[in-house]
């Protein structure tokens, strides 16, 4: 089990100097923390003045780079043997992150899965429950909460796939498949998110489509089978399909049935090929 002497806690932030000073101050309070370090993301708010204040390390990014960027910098920069990444917004609450990093030691990844109920609003709530459904299908796990931030996790872990981090939102989403499919231990711990400081900045109309793109991207880095073989399977039945039906009707095969056949042979050949790579890779970065 991990102290909290052992934990260097991370807060990515832009604008959030209304928040982060309570936020910084109310973690301080909870636990004796390895160190707290917050990564401003180029804020024009007085944020890095603001945690500063409160007793935390300060990064400075000169310009704002994106969320992910910063949990990055966070990391690069961070010195305890396990992280914990907190929202500078003020929505969890310090006794949940206590909570989270006691469960590290027996787990490598333990992500704060928030309820239903404290997502904002309802398009939200069934956009976030589509995302978990698919990234449980792609990973073979039940996934409850796919883009929660609230997380904690073996530093050296983190940096193995540092190179996988996006700059933008994703990283959630990106570390959560990428600590499954490695294989690491990942935990999913219910928590109640409060009512944030200030909006949002994830747009699920805009940002959907490349949490979409990211899962699939990770996955085909992972376990690439999971992606084609649906696809394969499903030209080849349509395919096969459709030639009997025409020998049935017509005493031929049409040349769409031979497109489907072939091309679901191919998916599959170009499927299988980079499954051997993703191993041989991954069995040489071991």
């Amino acid at each position: 089990m991990a102290t909290p002497e052992q934990v260097s806690v991370v807060l990515p932030a832009f604008n959030e100097a209304d928040a982060i000073g309570d936020v910084v101050r109310d973690l301080a309070a909870s636990a004796r923390w390895h160190e707290i370090v917050v990564v401003d993301d180029g804020s024009t708010d007085g944020t890095a003045a603001a945690a500063a204040a409160a007793g935390a390390r300060v990064i400075r990014q000169p310009y704002n780079k994106g969320n992910g960027a910063a949990v990055k910098a966070g990391i690069r920069a961070a010195t305890g043997d396990y992280l914990l990444i907190v929202d500078g917004d003020g929505q969890h609450k310090p006794a949940d992150a206590v909570r989270l990093t006691a469960l590290l030691g027996d787990y490598d990844l333990v992500v704060g899965a928030r309820t239903s109920e404290t997502h904002a609003s309802l398009t939200r709530r069934v956009g976030n429950a589509a995302l978990n459904r698919l990234a449980g299908y792609l990973t073979g796990q039940v996934i409850p909460d796919l883009t929660s931030g609230f997380r904690a996790a073996r530093l050296d872990y983190l940096r193995e796939i540092l190179f996988l981090l996006p700059n933008g939102f994703s990283t959630p989403t990106t570390t959560t498949l990428a600590f499954i499919k490695a294989g690491h231990s990942v935990r999913f711990e219910p928590v109640e998110a409060r009512q944030r400081t200030g909006q949002s900045k994830i747009r699920l109309s805009s940002d959907g489509v490349k949490f979409l793109v990211i899962m699939l991207r990770v996955i085909t880095i992972y376990s690439p089978m999971r992606v084609f073989m649906p696809v394969a399977a499903t030209a080849f039945v349509l395919g096969a399909g459709y030639a009997a039906w025409t020998i049935a009707t017509q005493m031929h095969i049409t040349n769409s049935s031979v497109l489907l056949i072939m091309f679901a042979v191919v998916v599959f050949l170009v499927g299988l090929v980079s499954e051997q790579i993703s191993t041989q890779r991954f069995d040489g970065r071991r």
